[in-house]
């Protein structure tokens, strides 16, 4: 599948740990095929995840999240030592993904690229094991996820993509 192929969505989720190019990716989207990014940085403790994300998908057009509600699912645990969300809120949101044309974009890359990336970016970047722990959580999400919801694959270092199997 093509980023043609991709932006034939009205909405795109794009995920995948620190540096593995979400945001490269939305630009992309938003010049070329005219959709509206929205980054989702860490959502404060006061907010109220779930409808914050509610409010996001009930905007009209053509929607790439860089980032989304799946991250606190990944980040959470790894991080904090939990989630402020359960898997059944988290998929009553993918099910709202859905219903707007919706996919997930499972962005991945080589631990080595995207320490690269973040170091060329932020001038630091975490240790190899960490990354690799966030690409290893975010492949369990992804696994839990395509159960119920479309789910592609998308490395980034490559170019290539595939469906979960």
């Amino acid at each position: 599948m093509t980023l043609e192929a991709i932006a034939g969505h009205r909405t795109i989720v794009a995920e995948g740990a620190d540096g593995v190019g979400k945001s490269t990716l939305a630009h992309h989207l938003v010049t070329r095929y005219g959709f509206t990014a929205v980054h989702s940085p860490r959502t404060p403790d006061h907010q109220d995840l779930i409808n914050r994300y509610r409010d996001l998908l009930a905007r009209p057009g053509r929607l790439v999240l860089d980032r989304s509600f799946l991250s606190e699912l990944v980040y959470g645990p790894l991080y904090r030592g939990h989630s402020r969300l359960t898997w059944s809120q988290a998929l009553d949101l993918a099910q709202l993904v859905t219903a707007r044309d919706g996919v997930f974009l499972h962005l991945t890359a080589p631990a080595t690229t995207v320490h690269q990336r973040l170091k060329a970016r932020d001038g630091q970047a975490p240790a190899l094991q960490q990354i690799t722990a966030l690409a290893d959580a975010y492949q369990r999400a992804f696994g839990t996820l395509s159960r119920h919801v479309p789910v592609l694959t998308y490395d980034t270092a490559s170019n290539t993509n595939r469906h979960p199997g």
